[in-house]
């Protein structure tokens, strides 16, 4: 595989894994959206598919009538499906850079005052007022909690509502830092690294490995 091909492929998952490092490396609990999570990770492993089993599965009969525009739409339809994943996915927050033992008094504090008539099982939530029903999935390595929803029927209004409340309560809060953030952020620079060794400094050489993907 040419230098232009191994930067295309580890490119955005060396971004990703910073992304991921200073999330862990800052002192405060940050939450985000499945929806935006998952963008996050099919932004981290595109250059891998585009460079895989995208080009791989190119028919030479389609390179040779649309040259270059193959690529185009390639990376086209792999974003509606990227999309489609998620508007398909169950609602979720995730919390990172936090345990779920200091979420839970930050979670009760907002859930109470959301809906008084909330009720748990376990590690199960139900908002009957709010309609959500949801629970916590927690990854002890990486210091982050999911709150997922339980069935397909819930509130996107009382989702918002949910995050809006548990961002709001969040902000002041202080965590120490994930030592995970530092192995995080040594794999980022090694591809980063390794690109950088690899990728090809003469022009030349570049627009050969360019004429090679797009053909033109």
């Amino acid at each position: 595989m040419d230098g232009v091909r191994i930067g295309v492929a580890l490119g955005p998952l060396a971004l990703y894994l910073l992304f991921l490092a200073v999330l862990n490396l800052l002192r405060r609990p940050v939450l985000m959206t499945g929806a935006r999570d998952v963008a996050a990770l099919g932004f981290g492993v595109s250059g891998l598919m585009l460079v895989g089993p995208i080009e791989l599965l190119h028919p030479p009969s389609a390179v040779n009538q649309l040259g270059p525009y193959i690529w185009v739409l390639s990376v086209s339809l792999y974003t509606l499906l990227l999309s489609l994943v998620i508007l398909l996915s169950r609602p979720r927050l995730v919390v990172y850079n936090i345990s779920v033992e200091e979420l839970r008094p930050i979670l009760a504090h907002v859930i109470e005052h959301l809906d008084p008539q909330h009720r748990w099982a376990g590690t199960s939530l139900s908002m009957p007022k709010l309609n959500v029903q949801l629970h916590l999935e927690t990854n002890s390595l990486m210091r982050n909690v999911s709150l997922v929803a339980n069935g397909d029927h819930q509130s996107h209004t009382g989702w918002r509502q949910l995050e809006l409340a548990l961002a709001q309560q969040l902000a002041p809060a202080r965590v120490s830092p994930n030592a995970w953030g530092l192995s995080l952020s040594l794999a980022a620079l090694t591809m980063a690294a390794v690109v950088a060794w690899l990728a090809p400094f003469n022009h030349q050489t570049i627009l050969a490995a360019l004429r090679e993907m797009l053909p033109f």
